[in-house]
C-alpha cells in the first residue's frame, strides 16, 4: 500500500513539474494571439466595467499614405487596417440631452442637417481616422433614426454603404391599421430596402434592430453625471464591431456578392490646398438652422495660431466625450439646399441634396463662395469655386453644414 502511494506521488510530482515547465516555455516563447473580431458570447448582460475599454492604438513610422476621404497622411500600418474595410456612416443625434456626443472628432467627414423640429442631426463618416480607436468600447453615439436625405449622401460611399441607425421614417400603416401617414418622399426605411441594402450579399443596412448587444447597446449612464435621460438618447455603438458585422455579411473592402471594390465608382475630392493660415484671416462664422432654435445654433471660431476651426454648439464649446476636447476641423462647407418643412402629419422635412446650388467654403481663415452639384443619388457631390474649378480642401476633417437657402451667415473679423 505504501509502495503504491509512493509510486503515485512520484508520478504526480513528475506530471506537475512537466506541466509547469511546459506552461512556462509556451508562455515565454509563443506569443498570445489576439483578434479584433467579435466573441462568441451573445449575452446582453455586460460581464464587467472593463468591457467598455478598448484603448487607442499607436502607430509609428513615416506618414506616406493618403486617406481618400479627407486627404490626411497616415502610416502604412494604418492603411493596412482601413483598406480591408469600407466607410462607415453613423447617425448621431444633436438633441440637447444627447450631449456631449461620442466619436465625432474621429470621423473623416461630418454632415449636419435638421432632422425634425429645428433639431439637427449628424451623419459621421468613419474610415481612416477611426483606425486609432477610442478609450470607450462603445465609441459612437447617441445613435438615432434614418432620414431620406442622409441616405442620398451615404450613397456616395459605396454600392452597399454601411449605414448605422435606429429605425427611421417609415410607413406607419402597420401600427395604425389604416393607410400610410408618412409622405412617400420621406420613407427612409422603405428606401433603404429598395436600394438593396437589406438583401443578402449587399446587407449594408446596420439598423440597431438587426444587431447584437456587442455592436450597439443602451448606455443610460455613459456620461456618469447621474442625470436620467430618455431612452431614445442612450443608444451607443462599437465602431469596430460594426465593421465586424459587415465583414460577416460579406462586406469588407470588397462586396463579395459581386466582387466589386467599395470604391469602384467612388470619387475622391481634391486635397492640394496648403495648410497655411491667411495673413488677413476671418475669425469665423455663426448661423442658425431654424430661427429661434438657439440650442442648435452653430459658431465656428477660427484659431489662427493652430490654423483650425473650433465648434460651438448652442453657444457652448462642442465637446467630444471620447476626448473631452472641443471638436475642431480644417474645412467648413456651408451647403445651401431647398428645404420643405412638415411634409406629413409626422412633421418630416425634406432637403434637396440632389441637384445644384450655392455655398461657402471656409479654410485657412478665409471664405469663398462656391457652388455644388450632385446629379443623382449615387453620384458624388462636387464643390466648385466661382471660376468653375473644383475646390481644393486642406487635408483634414471636413464638416458639411446643410442649411436652407437664404439662411443668414454672420462672419466675424
Amino acid at each position: 500500500m505504501k509502495f503504491n502511494l509512493l509510486k503515485i506521488s512520484s508520478y504526480l510530482g513528475i506530471f506537475l513539474i512537466f506541466s509547469g515547465s511546459s506552461y512556462y516555455l509556451f508562455s515565454q516563447l509563443i506569443p498570445v494571439s489576439s483578434t479584433k473580431h467579435s466573441e462568441s458570447n451573445n449575452s446582453n448582460t455586460p460581464t464587467s466595467a472593463d468591457q467598455k475599454k478598448t484603448g487607442i492604438i499607436s502607430f509609428s513610422g513615416p506618414k506616406t499614405e493618403v486617406c481618400p476621404l479627407n486627404g490626411v497622411l497616415y502610416t502604412r500600418e494604418e492603411k493596412a487596417v482601413w483598406s480591408q474595410r469600407r466607410p462607415l456612416m453613423v447617425m448621431i443625434e444633436n438633441h440637447a440631452d444627447s450631449r456631449p456626443q461620442s466619436g465625432l472628432q474621429n470621423a473623416d467627414i461630418v454632415y449636419e442637417a435638421v432632422a425634425e423640429g429645428g433639431i439637427t442631426r449628424f451623419m459621421a463618416v468613419f474610415y481612416c481616422g477611426a483606425v486609432k480607436g477610442a478609450d470607450q468600447k462603445y465609441d459612437v453615439g447617441p445613435v438615432r433614426s434614418a432620414r431620406t436625405y442622409f441616405l442620398d449622401l451615404a450613397s456616395e460611399y459605396s454600392d452597399a454603404p454601411l449605414y448605422t441607425h435606429v429605425g427611421g421614417a417609415n410607413c406607419s400603416a402597420a401600427t395604425t391599421g389604416g393607410s400610410c401617414t408618412t409622405n412617400k418622399k420621406a420613407l427612409a426605411l422603405e428606401q433603404i430596402d429598395s436600394y438593396g441594402w437589406t438583401k443578402k450579399g449587399t446587407w449594408s443596412d446596420l439598423s440597431e434592430f438587426s444587431l447584437s448587444y456587442k455592436a450597439c447597446r443602451r448606455e443610460p449612464d455613459r456620461i456618469g453625471d447621474g442625470v436620467v435621460r430618455a431612452t431614445e438618447h442612450t443608444m451607443y455603438c462599437n465602431s469596430s464591431e460594426l465593421w465586424n458585422v459587415a465583414s460577416d455579411r460579406g462586406l469588407t473592402n470588397i462586396t463579395q456578392a459581386n466582387s466589386n471594390s467599395w470604391d469602384k465608382n467612388y470619387r475622391s475630392w481634391n486635397f492640394s490646398q496648403k495648410d497655411v493660415a491667411s495673413s488677413s484671416p476671418i475669425a469665423g462664422a455663426s448661423f442658425d438652422f431654424w430661427s429661434g432654435y438657439k440650442d442648435y445654433s452653430v459658431n465656428w471660431k477660427y484659431d489662427v495660431s493652430n490654423n483650425i476651426y473650433s465648434r460651438l454648439n448652442g453657444g457652448q464649446a462642442h465637446i467630444d466625450f471620447n476626448t473631452q476636447q472641443p471638436i475642431t476641423t480644417k474645412n467648413v462647407v456651408i451647403q445651401f439646399v431647398k428645404e420643405t418643412r412638415s411634409v406629413d402629419e409626422h412633421l418630416h422635412n425634406l432637403y434637396d441634396v440632389i441637384g445644384s446650388g450655392k455655398g461657402v467654403l471656409m479654410q485657412n481663415g478665409t471664405k469663398q463662395d462656391i457652388t455644388w452639384t450632385k446629379s443623382n443619388r449615387t453620384s458624388r457631390t462636387v464643390f466648385r469655386d466661382s471660376s468653375g474649378k473644383e475646390v481644393n480642401f486642406v487635408p483634414g476633417q471636413i464638416w458639411i453644414e446643410i442649411l436652407p437657402i437664404n439662411n443668414a451667415i454672420n462672419y466675424e473679423g
